[in-house]
């Protein structure tokens, strides 16, 4: 139905209030502002602030959101303009849309907005942007897990700082990335949306991208606190059953790193029940934890329809107002994507007394002390896009068409950059990598000639693009099979797909063998197709029953092998894949975690060797397809033994890759073996590149704790250093390990260091540990709490 204004709004406010005042002083404190605009607002223009509208939402369909389909209602957007509005739900990414008409667009909804309502307030904008700004020709980068496979915090953050600024140039105020989410089951269908199995990685390439974000003046919003990827059966928005210390040591952390140290100024709460309890519905962890405990200032905004689930999924609410109450309650600011319960039924739960005006005052501060932070408050803002250096004609946007570039080639570079470093060599075994240039090749699989298959979910021709196939894509994808042509002038290039990438006809493999054996090297492109929703292998609501390769590309892969001809594998997926029943049959075998649409390139370049691959996994490969969920975070008893016939050992493990040159490692040394529980060591080694490529080396620093009061991992990174080497040059690696990163939850459910032997471990991947140093913690044991250090300080420099 359509929202209405309610009628009985209070007269004497609407009378006394008068539109300026203090708040519109910038000379003031925000704080100071929004008490003054809140006494002067009614209760329908405190609740307007408190959600979003989206504007040409699907209600038809399933749409890009669970259940959009039965969660959106109609709204009449000129009545409910006239109390405010809080939010402008995704004006660039529910359907393709010029960026220049787009910015038009949106600035002639702001002065709609700001024309109808007492105050002048217009929305906040906010948009997707998880592998980029998820809107027509935007540049398509990298999913998070590459970012992760990259181990590169800094090239994370500029990647960071050009989608803040793309997004800021078009009028967008707020970005709903990063995901930090601890991957807990490789079969989660979002596993390509998450950084990796590691709770400090997370931390550190996450942290890194809000800061790269807010930089460019975007909001960052912090997503899906919390435990959303612990889901029982790795099942999309199904229970979490994690117990409070794989809450605190491995869930909380990232997040915990991206308030202290990102200072992240928006938090999206996540779908997950956690024993029983909806995290929208929790203000043990979205007041207690997240605001009195971490002093987290900014706003908590609602995944989408989160709080409409708390009724219709979680039903721990009897209807819209109650989903309300707990919601507010809770701490959660800000309902979207669209009105639902933060309309007109909180309105009348506040004037019958089950929902106190207090908790929508204090929601609004919130919303408002943001607004004003954006400059939303003052006289002189304007919705003019800076992409179209202030001006354009309000008559006829499509005048506006072509004039805002959204994928420059200095994006471009980036995007390829990363993708270049997030490739991960994963075997080699009869130097068959790089190709030789004249080679004949065969370039076969369902991968080899889609652009699609360079893209994650999130990224805007898989997200909304596929919906409208008469659309162009709106950046250029080239295909990898498009990439190794161009890569490989000199070579006799064949290809055909052999298969789909699900579904069981085998009916093309034929043709494939006959390719691959008229070959002297077959390259077989295998892997996901992202979608949403059971759309696609990979993606939200796409999970998994188990870790085998989709549809029948097995048995294509198979069939490859069969014909002697050397097979590479190249792998385009949004999560690994078990690859043990081929892996002594592969003459090489490449991992790419949708690389974005500069990943073709990147991959071309690793075939031939123009690319020295660099990229680390960020999450094992599996040896089998069953035996999940498994991370390397296991204590002894989650390791392989005797007691069961299942061994999880990993075929390749975290933190894995191979390079085409050769690293040595000089023996470390540490300025001390014995330190006090509040106490730091310093860790050196020299790495020299040995062999005759440029290349990069990713130095990592594991703790490995033999006796502890709870079972701890066998090992877990503590630190870790990219570090570039020319052919025959050497760099000192620095690490500074602090007591406080040995810390952990104790018997009594507090955070403490505990005294006693340690071990740090130098390693190129949990299965290849190079050097160990014994370390001895002395003293109490020792309570610590978010001040503690969060991050291993760690230089490299220039060897003497």
């Amino acid at each position: 139905m359509a929202i209405h204004p309610t009628p009985h709004a209070p007269a004497e406010a609407a009378e006394t209030a008068t539109a300026e005042g203090p708040w519109r002083d910038p000379s003031l404190a925000p704080a100071a502002r929004v008490a003054d605009l809140i006494g002067r607002m009614t209760l329908e223009e405190k609740a307007a602030q408190l959600y979003g509208v989206w504007v040409g939402a699907d209600a038809d369909g399933d749409g890009v959101a669970p259940h959009q389909n039965d969660m959106v209602d109609p709204v009449d957007l000129d009545e409910l303009t006239t109390r405010g509005l809080g939010q402008l739900t995704r004006p660039f990414g529910t359907a393709p849309v010029d960026p220049g008409v787009g910015a038009v667009a949106l600035a002639r909804a702001q002065r709609r907005i700001t024309s109808a309502n007492r105050f002048g307030i217009p929305a906040l904008a906010h948009e997707e942007c998880l592998a980029g700004f998820t809107a027509w020709g935007a540049t398509a980068y990298p999913v998070p897990l590459a970012w992760g496979a990259a181990w590169d915090p800094a090239l994370v953050a500029e990647m960071a700082h050009r989608i803040g600024r793309d997004m800021r140039s078009v009028g967008v105020h707020q970005g709903l990335a990063p995901v930090l989410d601890v991957i807990r089951d490789l079969r989660w269908g979002r596993v390509e949306e998450t950084i990796g199995e590691d709770p400090y990685l997370v931390a550190t390439i996450g942290t890194a991208y809000v800061r790269g974000l807010q930089s460019a003046g975007i909001v960052a919003t912090l997503k899906h606190f919390a435990g959303y990827s612990a889901s029982a059966g790795a099942r999309n928005l199904a229970p979490v059953r994690a117990g409070v210390r794989e809450l605190a040591d491995v869930i909380l952390p990232p997040f915990e790193a991206a308030v202290q140290e990102g200072g992240a100024r928006s938090v999206m709460h996540s779908y997950a029940e956690i024993d029983g309890v909806p995290a929208a519905a929790d203000p043990t962890l979205l007041t207690g934890l997240l605001r009195d405990t971490w002093g987290f200032t900014g706003t908590v905004v609602a995944d989408y329809f989160g709080i409409g689930f708390l009724e219709t999924l979680h039903r721990v609410a009897g209807d819209r107002a109650d989903a309300a109450r707990l919601a507010l309650t809770a701490g959660v600011d800000v309902e979207l994507p669209t009105v639902r319960s933060y309309g007109d039924a909180l309105i009348g739960a506040v004037r019958d007394g089950s929902v106190p005006e207090e908790l929508v005052d204090r929601a609004l501060h919130r919303v408002l002390v943001q607004k004003c932070e954006l400059g939303l408050l003052d006289r002189d803002w304007s919705p003019l896009p800076t992409a179209l250096g202030g001006e354009y004609d309000d008559a006829d946007p499509e005048q506006a068409r072509g004039t805002v570039d959204l994928d420059p080639p200095e994006n471009r570079a980036v995007a390829r950059l990363l993708a270049e470093q997030s490739c991960v060599l994963l075997a080699n075994p009869g130097g068959t990598l790089p190709l030789p240039a004249g080679a004949r090749i065969a370039v076969v699989g369902p991968r080899a000639d889609d652009p699609l298959a360079m893209l994650g979910c999130y990224s805007f021709p898989s997200h909304v693009g596929v919906s409208h196939p008469d659309v162009p894509l709106g950046v250029a994808i080239p295909t990898l099979l498009e990439a190794v042509g161009a890569e490989f002038p000199d070579a006799a290039v064949t290809h055909t797909p052999g298969c789909d990438v699900d579904g069981d006809d085998t009916s093309g493999i034929e043709a494939a063998v006959a390719l691959a054996r008229e070959a002297e090297a077959c390259v077989a492109v295998l892997g996901d197709r992202a979608g949403l929703f059971g759309r696609g292998t990979s993606g939200e609501g796409c999970d998994a029953a188990d870790l085998s390769l989709p549809g029948v590309q097995g048995e294509l892969l198979d069939a490859l092998l069969a014909t002697g001809t050397p097979v590479v594998l190249v792998l385009l997926t949004g999560r690994p894949y078990a690859l043990g029943r081929w892996a002594d049959r592969l003459a090489g075998a490449v991992q790419a975690f949708f690389p974005g649409e500069e990943g073709g390139p990147a991959l071309a370049g690793v075939l031939s060797g123009r690319v020295n691959p660099s990229g680390r996994l960020p999450v094992g490969v599996p040896y089998g397809p069953g035996g999940q969920p498994w991370t390397y975070l296991q204590p002894p008893l989650g390791l392989a033994g005797g007691v069961s016939n299942l061994d999880p050992t990993p075929l390749y493990p975290f933190g894995h890759g191979l390079s085409y040159t050769a690293f040595d490692w000089e023996p470390a040394e540490a300025d001390r073996s014995e330190m006090a529980t509040d106490g730091a060591v310093d860790v050196e080694l020299t790495v020299r590149n040995t062999g005759d490529r440029d290349g990069a080396e990713v130095v990592q620093l594991y703790l490995h704790d033999p006796v502890a009061q709870t079972t701890r991992p066998d090992v877990r990174l503590v630190g870790y250093a990219r570090v570039p080497l020319a052919a025959g040059e050497a760099r000192r690696v620095r690490f500074r390990f602090h007591a406080d990163l040995a810390s952990f939850t104790g018997l009594a459910g507090r955070r403490i260091v505990e005294p006693g032997e340690l071990e740090l471990r130098l390693g190129a991947s949990t299965g290849d540990i190079r050097q160990t140093l014994p370390l001895r913690l002395t003293g109490p044991e020792r309570t610590v709490d978010h001040h503690r250090r969060l991050v291993c300080e760690t230089s490299v420099d220039a060897a003497e």
